[in-house]
């Protein structure tokens, strides 16, 4: 027989020995929490490792990711295809055990976790998933949507200002299968945290409406075991249980500090710990009777089978439920998308009303919103400015199954949020802001591009254009950042059609986030063909040429297009042959095979202009170092948008004078 201490030892000694191996990494959390991990793993998570993406598996999210090696041993141990092999070359190249959790690299993995406080907030993404979807499709007798969201934190996490963000939601919220396990070591890397943090977080997190238990035992098993059915009882609260623990557990001279925190043991000081916990194995060698105690391939497949059984039943009875719900959970189209869709873009061929790109974007949601239920708006307190909400829009808030969210003042926390909607599955999730505040957004919108998360982030106000508000919220290097940012597509219409365009890509997009950049001002609405309608989902085309040998090529994307093509056809007025490339993605542009890049941009073409109301430097990589750049290169000003753009050179005059200088020099 095999106690509960062994089967937790199984997981400290895994990590201690990988690490080591690794020659880095973090022994301290697995060894700390290695008892809570036995208990929630072995007594109540819902799982199946024969099939890791089993729809109403419980979620597990390790929200301090530095202890990756707590969840590797977990996978390992319960029957993942996640070999000792692997746990071998932890952190090394090409492994399936990387540095910190990587969804899409590991099985059983179900978000990137590492920047602290984000696995938290992308649980309580989840745990919205969870309960919105439940609330839309069971039916008495039938819950096919059922399953729990568990996560680990430790105190950089709730030291994180993301953290208050999400759980101050959760609670207003009311997430009762939303379970968190606080790691209360009281050790960071610079040492004891009592003398920089203080909180009290039972108080805190009781002020969040949650509900706490307090001061658990995180090294017993019964403390533990009562704590997680009590949690589990509570049906209209998340609960925190807040776990003392002891860093590095079971090292003679490194537990309780920071030596254990993310550095290896050592050889010395693990076959001391090795001999405290009573562990007669070497490196990497688990006994059978271990093993066997742990496999849950067993219990697993019990689970989905018991599961399948109910679907299918539901099946019966609801079979239009049930085709929309795997249609969701498999990430498909409706039937009619593709004709319904672009039927609305050509149709706004014929509206010639100019309309800012923002309301432009609304009315294309509200299109689109009534063939494609699961999508889940929300917005950092802007809705009436980010126009995110149409007349289908339904708050959370009001009714459990509606499809929009009130984030409030929290930009971090909204976009991090959504990442876990995503992730959960069910729903394609737009988020909106204005595009300056991504800098408070920002490392979310970087995990959502890491993790190839489809997330749609609505971004207004998008330049100076947005005018006496000033400086502080006007956007100028943004869209470069963004775009410079791997696997996102950035897209900047010109108008209703290109903004259309946009939304379309961007749903139909498989993986990996988009970001809308959109104008506060009216555009100017342009006539297109049939050919140059069908280009704008390849990120370019030439809106306007003068059908002879090009003299020079102008580039512009959004509000600054309109401009661009008066001062085109001027310079035609003066005896020069012109090209005005629209460009409203880049990214979608740069994937384009060569020989479309060259018709859009021939490469005899050496005289280039390029302009927009952003940061310029971006713009060389298209123009040539000797290439002319009409845009910022310093903040903005308080003032209406039209002086603005003025002062700052967004003119017929100025574009032509110094083209007709760039074409004589």
């Amino acid at each position: 027989m095999c106690s509960r201490t062994e089967l937790a030892n199984a997981i400290r000694m895994l990590s201690i020995d990988a690490v080591q191996n690794a020659k880095s990494g973090h022994p301290g959390m697995p060894m700390g929490m290695a008892d809570i991990a036995e208990v929630l793993w072995r007594d109540f998570l819902k799982h199946n490792p024969e099939n890791p993406d089993w729809n109403d598996r419980d979620r597990f999210v390790l929200s301090n990711g530095h202890g990756s090696m707590l969840l590797y041993s977990l996978l390992h141990l319960t029957g993942y295809d996640l070999s000792i092999e692997e746990l071998k070359n932890f952190r090394k190249i090409n492994s399936k055990t990387p540095g910190h959790p990587e969804t899409g690299e590991t099985p059983g993995v179900e978000t990137t976790t590492g920047p602290l406080g984000q696995g938290l907030a992308n649980a309580v993404g989840m745990a919205i998933a969870e309960k919105t979807l439940s609330s839309y499709f069971n039916r008495p007798n039938y819950d096919i949507v059922n399953h729990y969201t568990w996560v680990f934190i430790g105190d950089g996490c709730l030291m994180e200002g993301i953290s208050h963000e999400v759980c101050s939601l959760a609670g207003t919220l009311k997430l009762g299968k939303l379970i968190v396990f606080y790691d209360k070591n009281g050790i960071s890397i610079d040492g004891k945290v009592s003398s920089w943090f203080t909180d009290d977080t039972a108080k805190r997190f009781e002020s969040y409406n949650w509900h706490v238990l307090d001061k658990i035992d995180g090294h017993d098993y019964k403390s533990i075991k009562n704590s997680i059915e009590e949690a589990k009882l509570i049906t209209n609260k998340p609960s925190i249980i807040i776990c003392n623990t002891v860093i590095g557990f079971g090292s003679p001279n490194k537990s309780g500090t920071a030596e254990s925190h993310g550095a290896p043991l050592g050889e010395k000081e693990i076959l001391l710990t090795r001999e405290k916990l009573n562990w007669k194995y070497p490196p990497f060698q688990i006994p059978d009777k271990i093993y066997k105690k742990w496999n849950f391939k067993k219990q697993g497949s019990k689970f989905e089978q018991k599961w399948n059984k109910t679907f299918y039943a539901y099946q019966l009875k609801y079979p239009d439920l049930s085709v929309e719900y795997l249609r969701r959970i498999n990430k498909e189209l409706p039937i009619n998308w593709d004709k319904k869709t672009n039927n609305y873009i050509c149709s706004l061929q014929k509206n010639t009303q100019n309309i800012a790109s923002r309301q432009a974007s609304q009315n294309t949601l509200e299109e689109f919103g009534k063939i494609l239920p699961e999508l889940m708006g929300g917005s950092a307190d802007l809705s009436p400015s980010n126009l995110t909400k149409c007349s289908f829009s339904l708050s959370i808030t009001d009714n459990s199954s509606g499809n929009y969210i009130h984030y409030g003042v929290r930009e971090f926390g909204m976009t991090a949020i959504a990442n876990g909607i995503a992730h959960h599955g069910g729903f394609i999730p737009y988020t909106a802001t204005f595009l300056m505040f991504v800098e408070y957004a920002r490392n979310a919108v970087r995990m959502a591009a890491l993790m190839s998360t489809k997330h749609i982030f609505v971004y207004t106000h998008d330049s100076i254009g947005l005018g006496e508000d000033g400086p502080t919220h006007q956007p100028v290097e943004q869209l470069s950042s963004l775009r410079m940012t791997p696997n996102i597509d950035v897209w900047r219409p010109s108008d209703q059609v290109e903004t259309a365009v946009a939304w379309k890509f961007a749903i139909e997009k498989k993986t990996g986030p988009t970001a809308l950049i959109l104008s506060r001002q009216n555009l100017f609405q342009f006539n297109r063909n049939p050919q140059q309608l069908k280009n704008i989902s390849r990120g370019a085309y030439i809106l306007y040429d003068s059908k002879k040998r090009l003299d020079i090529v102008f580039i512009s994307t959004g509000s600054e297009l309109n401009v661009t093509l008066i001062a085109a056809k001027k310079i035609v007025s003066l005896g020069y042959s012109i090209r005005v490339v629209s460009m409203p993605s880049t990214d979608v542009f740069d994937r384009q095979d060569i020989s479309y890049k060259e018709f859009i941009l021939p490469s005899y073409v050496t005289k280039r202009v390029a302009i927009e109301a952003s940061i310029k430097d971006f713009w060389y990589k298209y123009v040539g170092i000797h290439g002319l750049i009409i845009g910022m290169n310093t903040f903005g000003e308080s003032a209406p948008a039209e002086d603005l753009f003025r002062k700052f050179g967004f003119t017929v005059e100025n574009i032509v004078d110094k083209s007709i200088k760039l074409l004589n020099s």
